[in-house]
């Protein structure tokens, strides 16, 4: 059974982008087929992976009720797939707003799309139209959140905001886990994070921890995966350790 996941949090540089690529890269190595739908439009998650769309492209899908499926472009792991951004996407949320029933549009064209076990749309840094369109569309939400100050910023209001898209929307939509980014062992306050967030939102957690890693940060300008980039780094044995973490919880959930 296809599972859609929605990467968001309404606070910008705490890795979304960073683990909407490398968790689908790791799922598709783990034996899964994935597509990701770029749906930011500043489109690092299209050029994360070195993908130049010439074509159409997610902003034609959502304007013209595209097929997705024409808009399917490959990636350099099999079994990973993208539906690509670009700048064009920025008006897209005014273009939406005229639209009748303009918050389930990605839900709608999303619909039709076959032969993937996992869909992972990479959200903006804003509680927008977009983000709005991607909870719709989505059984899951992944919440990163950067073990740094303020790492608790925005994550209220989205839960908040999250709550009022089961009310009106989506009430299938389920928390899957919060992901904690940029972990430092030798820093404190990266332990304090840690121990604060665990300790209020307990299991629901993941036990993965993401590190600060050099390939990570490196991995994008390379136009690569990190697990392409350099498999044998913290960084890539982190996002395989959460894709294990994530398929083990849905076996587990299923019996």
């Amino acid at each position: 059974m296809k599972q859609t996941i929605a990467i968001a949090n309404q606070k910008g540089g705490v890795g979304k982008t960073t683990t909407s690529i490398n968790l689908g890269a790791a799922l598709a190595i783990s034996g899964k087929s994935v597509l990701l739908i770029d749906l930011d439009p500043q489109a690092n998650a299209t050029s994360g992976l070195s993908i130049e769309p010439q074509g159409a492209t997610i902003y034609e899908c959502l304007m013209d009720r595209r097929l997705v499926e024409s808009v399917i472009l490959p990636t350099n792991i099999n079994g990973f797939s993208v539906v690509a951004s670009k700048g064009d996407l920025v008006g897209a949320e005014i273009e939406l707003s005229n639209i009748q029933d303009h918050q389930t549009i990605l839900k709608n064209v999303l619909e039709g799309v076959v032969g993937f076990d996992f869909i992972i749309i990479d959200c903006p840094p804003a509680f927008g139209l977009l983000t709005i369109n991607a909870l719709v569309a989505a059984s899951a939400l992944i919440i990163p959140v950067q073990c740094e100050y303020y790492a608790m910023e925005g994550l209220g209001r989205l839960l908040g905001n999250v709550e009022r898209i089961r009310e009106s929307f989506n009430p299938q939509l389920a928390i899957q886990g919060i992901v904690l980014t940029m972990y430092d062992s030798r820093i404190n306050l990266s332990r304090q994070v840690q121990e604060e967030i665990r300790g209020f939102f307990a299991e629901k957690v993941f036990q993965t921890v993401i590190p600060r890693n050099v390939a990570l940060a490196e991995a994008p300008s390379h136009g690569k995966a990190v697990l392409s980039y350099n498999a044998a780094s913290s960084g890539a044995k982190a996002y395989l350790d959460l894709a294990k973490e994530i398929l083990r919880n849905g076996k587990e959930s299923v019996r």
